[in-house]
């Protein structure tokens, strides 16, 4: 028997790595019949130019959209290698490289789900080839950004065994590089804080969160040594012009924010996005922190994802690459327990996020934004849609754990 399934496992691995390899192929050449810019790699590219010239980095407009850096300083010293590549070949390893990220993003994600001896290599390449076409992915791979990367790097750290001295610094890297993963490091620090109260005063998540609470401050203070004057504008003034990144009302920005500007017709929501967002913050960071202490690590991991996305003052269309992971968990529940409800739940989350309907509304040059209607209003908020939704099919999946 055992012969008999590894003579067919050798048969399916190939046949997934030749359906991979069709779809990337496919996904390259639609992507450059669309005279992709990667305008984000390019903002990317300059950033590391200033700092090799000693340039003032929160000054630069770069790209006929003339975009400004938004990042902190220490993802500008990351970049400084971009300059030493021509466009094309820059363009051509960022985009290997983040198609190589995304088959370690759904290895992780399965691994995270299933177990590591369930996230089987035909699986992966799989659900890879199918994930590199919804919108998320596409625009992260069309702008060229860093996303997934990102993504990685903290699942990277949410499935370490328990203790691992590195877990941590995957998370503390992604949030000196981009702040929205710093709410990984707080939601581990709860989990730990809620573990030590019940059963002692040392608990692994909250050696986690101190470990990526160090790795952050050193990658930031790095960055503080090479970089002061950058530094010192950053975190004293930049880090709260949330307007530098984008107009909130963008229909590219699937936060609260963006959803409540559109709802309010208004550039700045103000009060009611405080409100809301911490409200949602708090509802977030307790769903996963219970779903954490019940031993759920996806559904923990994907709602406090879902809670940084939505509390984000700007949270791009692409930021949402952890779409994947959520429909690979809702379709890994509806396999397991079956029901109608289950399926419908991951293929409606499945067509939110693959079927691009946030840009059938109107869009662009001239705040058009500001003027939909309901149904267009409706069609522009369907990635926090899904987040809530989510969000309740954690918090039903934990009442149900608990009665069963």
């Amino acid at each position: 028997m055992t012969v008999i399934a590894l003579a067919a496992t050798r048969r399916r691995v190939p046949l997934a790595a030749g359906a991979c390899l069709l779809s990337f192929t496919a996904f390259w050449l639609a992507q450059r019949a669309a005279d992709v810019s990667m305008i984000d790699l390019m903002v990317y590219r300059a950033e590391g130019e200033t700092v090799r010239a000693g340039g003032d980095l929160y000054a630069l407009r770069t790209t006929e959209a003339h975009l400004p850096t938004t990042y902190p300083p220490f993802a500008a010293l990351l970049f400084t290698p971009l300059p030493l590549l021509d466009t094309a070949a820059m363009r051509t390893l960022a985009t290997l490289g983040n198609l190589a990220l995304l088959i370690t993003f759904v290895h992780l994600s399965l691994r995270m789900i299933h177990g590591e001896r369930h996230a089987r290599v035909e699986g992966v390449l799989w659900a890879s080839a199918l994930a590199v076409w919804c919108e998320p992915v596409w625009t992260t791979l069309r702008y060229g950004q860093v996303n997934l990367l990102l993504a990685v790097l903290v699942l990277w750290d949410l499935t370490r065994r328990s203790g691992h001295r590195w877990a941590g610094v995957g998370i503390g890297v992604a949030a000196a590089v981009k702040l929205t993963p710093a709410l990984f490091a707080a939601f581990l620090l709860l989990t730990g804080a809620v573990e030590a109260v019940r059963r002692g005063p040392w608990r692994p998540a909250v050696r986690h969160a101190c470990v990526a609470a160090v790795s952050f401050a050193g990658a930031t203070l790095l960055a503080a040594a090479v970089l002061p004057y950058d530094s010192r504008r950053f975190w004293t003034r930049m880090v709260f012009e949330a307007g530098r990144v984008g107009l909130a009302e963008d229909t590219a920005n699937q936060s609260l924010r963006g959803v409540l500007a559109r709802l309010l017709h208004t550039g700045e929501p103000g009060a009611p996005w405080a409100l809301a967002a911490a409200a949602t913050g708090a509802l977030g960071l307790a769903v996963a922190v219970a779903a954490a202490l019940r031993g759920e690590r996806a559904w923990a991991a994907l709602a406090c994802a879902a809670t940084a996305l939505l509390v984000s003052p700007v949270s791009w269309s692409h930021h949402w690459v952890w779409c994947v992971p959520m429909v690979l968990l809702l379709g890994a529940e509806a396999a397991r327990g079956g029901g109608r409800a289950r399926w419908v739940a991951a293929g409606a989350t499945c067509l939110v996020f693959c079927s691009y309907a946030l840009w059938w509304v109107p869009h662009g040059v001239g705040r058009l934004e500001l003027d939909q209607n309901y149904g267009q209003m409706t069609l522009s908020a369907l990635y926090v849609a899904a987040a809530f939704t989510f969000l309740l099919a954690a918090v039903t999946r934990l009442r149900t754990s608990r009665n069963a």
